[in-house]
């Protein structure tokens, strides 16, 4: 299955502000972005969102029916959301940075939990036999996970992807 996964473009947020799941808007103007992500992504395709708005801001310009889905949302970064990182109190931090992929951030998830639940989208959602191309419009993190599961890379080495905003990056399932 062909399958082009998208995150979506700058938000308005500082550089150094931890955002994960706060629905912030993104940076305009976006739309000479957004034509130029779907003039990378072939017509009739069915679009998958995350909820979130900077996610289906784009989606809705890629197509008119879109489906959200809260397994494609970025890191629960908990208690850390919308804080500076340098802000963050060294005693949660460091463990965190040891261990990014198993230590859970307080009140909010860790990366195999975010792996987990974007693997459970990727085996329920996408079983379902397309005769059309699926476009995902995520997240940094979630397109990290995916990548790191169809290259069999360990959680540990997902930043290894580069993924900047409004790449669009093609992949078979």
């Amino acid at each position: 299955m062909e399958v082009y996964l998208v995150r979506h473009t700058e938000t308005v947020c500082e550089k150094g502000i931890c955002y994960g799941q706060s629905d912030v808007h993104i940076l305009e103007p976006y739309l000479e972005l957004f034509e130029s992500i779907k003039n990378q992504i072939p017509a009739g395709a069915v679009v998958y969102s995350s909820p979130l708005f900077r996610c289906t801001e784009l989606a809705k310009y890629l197509s008119n029916v879109i489906i959200t889905d809260d397994r494609l949302m970025e890191m629960n970064f908990g208690d850390w959301e919308m804080k500076n990182w340098d802000a963050i109190p060294p005693d949660n931090f460091a463990p965190w940075m040891n261990d990014f992929v198993n230590v859970t951030v307080p009140n909010g998830e860790s990366f195999v939990d975010l792996y987990n639940r974007v693997n459970d989208f990727l085996e329920k959602e996408l079983q379902r036999k397309y005769n059309a191309p699926v476009v995902i419009v995520t997240h940094a993190g979630v397109i990290r996970s995916i990548l790191c599961k169809i290259a069999s890379l360990p959680l540990k080495e997902a930043f290894n992807n580069k993924v900047s905003f409004g790449d669009v990056i093609k992949i078979e399932l």
